[in-house]
C-alpha cells in the first residue's frame, strides 16, 4: 500500500483518530515514524483481539516505519485499572518479566521479527526519582484523571481507588515521552491513557503523537471483549487444532466482524458464503486463521481432528496422566488443567459439562475405583487420558 492507501485503510477501520489531519500529514511526510503499542504482561498470551491492532501495525511497518512494542513490566506492577471495579493485585517485577518472556515470539507471528523493536518501560520509569515523579504529577490535575469512566464509577460507588492506580495513566503516557512516539495505537478501552500521552508530550516540549483506536474484538461468548481471563479467546500461539476448533465456535452473528478484523480476505470471499452456508463460512474462517499462524500444512490435520470430535469421537495424541486408584474426578480435572480448582471442577460436573468415557458425570464426589485407562472430557473438545495404576 502507499501512504495514502494506508491512511484510508486506517480511517475506514479505526474507531477514532486524534487527529486525522495530523496523521495524514505525518504519513505523507516521507519520514520514518516511531509507532508505539503497549501491552501489560499480566498474562503471557496474546490472542486475536490483540491481532486487530498488530495487523495495522504490520501495514505501517511495511511502509518503512519503526514499530516499538512496549512491554509494560513496570506499569504491570500496578495493573491497569481500565474496566476494573476494584484495585488489581500488583505483580512482582519477576512475575512481569516471566509473563513477558513469550511476547516477542507471539508478536512476530504478525510483525517482521527483524524490524520490530521490543522495549520495557522499566528502562525509564524504574530510573525516575521522587522529584521526577512529582514533576510528572504536576503536569496533570486530579479532576482530569477522574474523568476516566472507571474511576468515576468506582468513586460514585464508594469503591476504593489507590493512589498508584491514579498514576497509571501518567506512567503509560510518559512512555510516549520517553520514546518520542509519533503515533500510538490501541483498543478503545485505552483511549484515555493514549490521549494522556499525547498531552504529556506537549508538556515536555515534544510534538504530540497521533492516537488511533481500534474496535475491541468480542469474545467467543458473544458478549464480553476477548480475554484470556474470561476464557473466551483464541490465542495466536495456541496449537493449530485448538485454534481451528475455537474458530468454529465464533458466534454466527459475529463471523463477519471476525473476518473483517482478523483476516486479509476481501469481503467478496466470505459475505455471500455467510448468507448461503454459515457452516461452510466457519470452515473458511478456521482454515484462514490456521493458515495465518501455522501455515498451510497444519490445516488438514486440524480439520480432521475437529470433524472427528464433532462426530463424538476422541482425538488422537491427547495428553496422558498417571493416577492412583481412588482418585476423585474433581482432582483429576485440576491435574489435567481442565479446571483451575476443585470448586470449579464441581461446578462443571453440576452443570453437566464433564464426561467419563463418554458418560456424563453427575456425582461431584465420584472416584475411580478400578485400574485401567479412562478418558475424561470437558465439553466437546477438551480431553485427557488417565492411566490408573
Amino acid at each position: 500500500m502507499t501512504s495514502k492507501e494506508v491512511f484510508d485503510n486506517i480511517i475506514r477501520d479505526s474507531v477514532s483518530v486524534y487527529s486525522a489531519d495530523g496523521l495524514k500529514e505525518k504519513l505523507l511526510s516521507g519520514r520514518k515514524l516511531i509507532i508505539k503499542m503497549g501491552a501489560d504482561p499480566s498474562k503471557p498470551d496474546l490472542h486475536l483481539g490483540h491481532s486487530v491492532v498488530l495487523r495495522k501495525l504490520k501495514i505501517l511497518q511495511d511502509l518503512g516505519h519503526e514499530i516499538v512494542f512496549v512491554i509494560g513490566d513496570f506499569t504491570a506492577m500496578i495493573g491497569d485499572p481500565t474496566g476494573k471495579s476494584k484495585t488489581r493485585t500488583a505483580l512482582s517485577f519477576e512475575q512481569t518479566r516471566e509473563n513477558a518472556r513469550s511476547y516477542y515470539e507471539q508478536v512476530t507471528k504478525i510483525l517482521d521479527k527483524e524490524k520490530t523493536k521490543i522495549t520495557y518501560n522499566s528502562d525509564w520509569l524504574g530510573k525516575m526519582n521522587f522529584a521526577d515523579v512529582l514533576s510528572l504529577c504536576g503536569k496533570y490535575t486530579l479532576a482530569r484523571i477522574m474523568e476516566r469512566d472507571d474511576f468515576q464509577k468506582r468513586y460514585n460507588q464508594n469503591q476504593p481507588i489507590s493512589m498508584n492506580e491514579l498514576l497509571y495513566p501518567l506512567m503509560q503516557g510518559y512512555d510516549s515521552v520517553a520514546l518520542h512516539a509519533d503515533i500510538e495505537v490501541g483498543g478503545t478501552d485505552q483511549t484515555f491513557n493514549l490521549l494522556v500521552g499525547r498531552e504529556l508530550q506537549k508538556d515536555y516540549g515534544q510534538p504530540s503523537q497521533e492516537v488511533i483506536t481500534f474496535p475491541l474484538l468480542p469474545g467467543l461468548d458473544g458478549f464480553e471483549k476477548m480475554s484470556k481471563s474470561l476464557d473466551n479467546y483464541i490465542g495466536i500461539d495456541e496449537p493449530a487444532e485448538i485454534m481451528y476448533e475455537k474458530c468454529m465456535k465464533v458466534p454466527d452473528n459475529l463471523l463477519i466482524t471476525y473476518f473483517n478484523l482478523t483476516t486479509d480476505l476481501s469481503e467478496d470471499k466470505y459475505l455471500e458464503l455467510i448468507g448461503k452456508d454459515i457452516r461452510a463460512a466457519h470452515f473458511l474462517y478456521a482454515e484462514t486463521i490456521v493458515r495465518l499462524y501455522h501455515g498451510e500444512d497444519a490445516i488438514a490435520p486440524a480439520a480432521e481432528r475437529y470433524r472427528r470430535i464433532a462426530q463424538g469421537g476422541v482425538p488422537e495424541n491427547i495428553d496422558e496422566y498417571d493416577a492412583q486408584k481412588g482418585s476423585r474426578i474433581t482432582q483429576l480435572l485440576v491435574n489435567a488443567g481442565l479446571a483451575p480448582s476443585t470448586s470449579e471442577a464441581r461446578r462443571l460436573i453440576q452443570g453437566g459439562g464433564i464426561k467419563l468415557d463418554g458418560v456424563q458425570v453427575s456425582d461431584v464426589n465420584e472416584v475411580i475405583n478400578k485400574y485401567g485407562s479412562y478418558i475424561i472430557s470437558k465439553g466437546k473438545n477438551k480431553f485427557a487420558k488417565f492411566n490408573v495404576k
